[in-house]
């Protein structure tokens, strides 16, 4: 089991967040509104530099400002805008902690959907379009809960959290993050002063693994990104004539061994934890440092909760693109494809030596974008704050931390010391299919989910 956590000492800083709630019917109001405005917003981000946050980043800065905040608009790129902003606390020698949410979502092809995916349609108690779930309802619960504050303090009650907060949305995190997070940390790194822990997206969200049971994964930590350019080389010749030195072939073979790769199982201390505790829910007490330890039969016995784990216990690389060729019937002297590779924490140098190896010797590989894995204690204060803001609203809820498989902004503002964890908190019903929605059709979240993560996201502010 993970080690026991400072529950007194989260409890004393809950003491001030109970004694009067900021989260008022305005607030429920208002995170369902925005969610769904931002959403009309489009902010498709293409890959390549072509995408334009700069109305959504707008948008937010207004209504921080409303809120009494001075947001500031920061762009490397004409329309690829960052909005950042600080909220004071009560403990001016408390380390800050940032907030951080991205403006731009993945692509969407209206003709695959029920709805619009711009829409931003309200129907049945649901909001539907793309960011619903990545990540603009997470944005949404931000505003709503930091102008619930400033309406509160016009009433005469102090709802501060303790530490300062530093709010940060960002562009460019569905592709590179060099317009985004990677341009703040790089360039504006004074804006962030003092902050030591972030939270972002992609955890405390509900998945339903029986019946009764409902499991709250906190993110705990991230497998790098490993992006990969891979280049056969070979010789240009006739279609009709052998060639063994064909680039093609050389690259397919490459592709091929890559993709039938089965990488060795390493567990990470997040990744262990996460196994131990949620095997315990299903009555089992599992050791996975034991040699005689079986992942593929704990597996078995976890059900919908092995997908919590089951892709984060190695390292991985996916084959996704192919360029080769410019005419049927020439061979052409060089082909090239593209690999999502992810590295666990300490992995990076298997991963290296493994892609040599499976490359070959006529095949060159190189980063086309690389960023550090990442890991958070979830024995302190702080995972326990962040669970028992969870279990206040849901008492029923199973809290165990996990490790994301992709990555987040919170790659890029490590490099300023913030260890990040997903916190981004929705109460789904049962069947609700949380994992199919990223990056996939019909993207929505229900409205009372909506209502749970700002009552959830406002305690857990103001008691860390």
């Amino acid at each position: 089991m993970t080690p026991p956590v400072d529950a007194a000492g989260a409890a004393d800083q809950a003491g001030a967040a109970e004694a009067f709630d900021p989260v008022d019917a305005v607030a429920l109001d208002e995170v369902v509104a925005f969610t769904s405005e931002l959403i009309r917003i489009d902010t498709t981000n293409r890959g390549g530099g072509d995408c334009r946050e700069r109305p959504a980043a707008e948008y937010a800065a207004e209504r921080l400002a409303a809120a009494g905040l001075e947001p500031v608009l920061l762009e490397r790129t004409p329309g690829r805008t960052n909005v950042v902003a600080r909220i004071a606390g009560r403990d001016p020698a408390a380390p800050a902690l940032l907030v951080h949410g991205h403006l731009d979502v993945v692509p969407a092809e209206p003709a695959e959907w029920s709805v619009a995916p711009f829409s931003g349609e309200v129907r049945d108690g649901v909001v539907w379009g793309r960011g619903a779930v990545d990540m603009k309802n997470m944005d949404a619960m931000v505003l709503a809960v930091v102008r619930a504050w400033a309406r509160a303090a016009r009433a005469g009650h102090d709802c501060r959290p303790r530490r300062d907060i530093v709010i940060a949305f960002t562009a460019d995190e569905e592709d590179s993050a060099v317009d985004g997070s990677g341009f703040l940390a790089d360039r504006h790194p004074h804006l962030f002063d003092g902050c030591t822990e972030g939270l972002s997206e992609s955890g405390a969200f509900t998945l339903h693994t029986g019946p009764g049971r409902a499991v709250y994964p906190i993110a705990a930590g991230e497998r790098g990104t490993a992006w990969l350019k891979l280049t056969a080389h070979g010789t240009t010749g006739h279609g009709s004539k052998p060639n063994p030195a064909n680039a093609v072939t050389r690259l397919a073979a490459a592709v091929a061994r890559i993709g039938e790769y089965e990488w060795p199982v390493r567990l990470t201390d997040t990744v262990a934890a996460s196994i131990t505790e949620l095997a315990a829910l299903q009555g089992l007490s599992v050791d996975p440092r034991s040699r005689t330890f079986d992942l593929d039969t704990v597996l078995g016995k976890l059900g919908p909760a092995a997908a919590l784990v089951e892709a984060t216990v190695r390292n991985s690389a996916n084959p996704t693109m192919l360029d080769a060729g410019y005419k049927l019937n020439v061979i052409p002297g060089r082909a090239t494809a593209h690999v999502d590779g992810r590295v666990l924490p300490g992995g990076e140098d298997e991963f290296a030596a493994t892609l040599d190896e499976l490359t070959g010797p006529h095949v060159d590989w190189e980063f086309h974008h690389r960023e550090v894995a990442l890991e958070a204690p979830v024995d302190g204060a702080t995972y326990a704050a962040l669970r028992a803001a969870v279990e206040r609203f849901d008492p029923a809820a199973q809290v165990v931390p996990f490790c994301m498989a992709g990555g987040t902004d919170a790659k890029q503002f490590s490099r300023l010391g913030i260890t990040g964890y997903g916190f981004s908190p929705l109460k789904l019903p049962p069947g609700f299919d949380y994992w199919s929605l990223f990056h996939g059709v019909d993207e929505r979240v229900p409205v009372e989910a909506l209502h749970f993560g700002v009552r959830v996201l406002d305690h857990a502010l103001r008691t860390l």
